[in-house]
């Protein structure tokens, strides 16, 4: 019998992504439409519905950065975050990118926040598919 975790592919890496890029999308962008902007816009004024949706955001960042770090470690998003750099830094060689635009810098780190998160995410699943090992976590158990 299948178990759902066996069942990893290309679809379950794409919604982990999409759930990434909303998260850090949601939280900031460039172009005005974020949680920043939202508390931004009136700051001394708070309500109910900023509070729920900024918790609603923090809950979501825990969930990917504690996955994260259990399936990448310390050293894996350190590496991670190193190809991204690297790479975002050849892009911006190869195509002779302005660098500075605020805009596209921030939207190329966005996109590699995003990146990380979702492989770190998504790590355990790949790693048991190319090795065959499972990351499991310590589990106490009343005996």
């Amino acid at each position: 019998m299948a178990t759902m975790a066996s069942k990893f592919g290309w679809d379950s890496f794409i919604i982990r992504f999409i759930f990434a890029t909303v998260i850090v999308f949601a939280t900031y962008n460039p172009e005005g439409m974020s949680y920043y902007d939202w508390l931004k816009e009136d700051f001394p004024a708070f309500n109910v519905y900023k509070a729920f949706v900024g918790v609603i955001l923090v809950i979501c960042w825990i969930i990917l950065i504690r996955a994260t770090l259990g399936s990448l470690g310390a050293i894996g998003i350190i590496l991670a975050t190193a190809f991204f750099g690297l790479l975002i830094w050849l892009i911006f060689d190869v195509f002779n990118l302005p660098t500075d635009s605020i805009r596209v810098v921030t939207y190329i780190i966005q996109v590699m926040i995003i990146c990380v998160l979702s492989i770190g995410v998504s790590w355990s699943h790949i790693r048991r598919r190319i090795s065959g090992q499972v990351d499991t976590d310590e589990i106490e158990r009343d005996i």
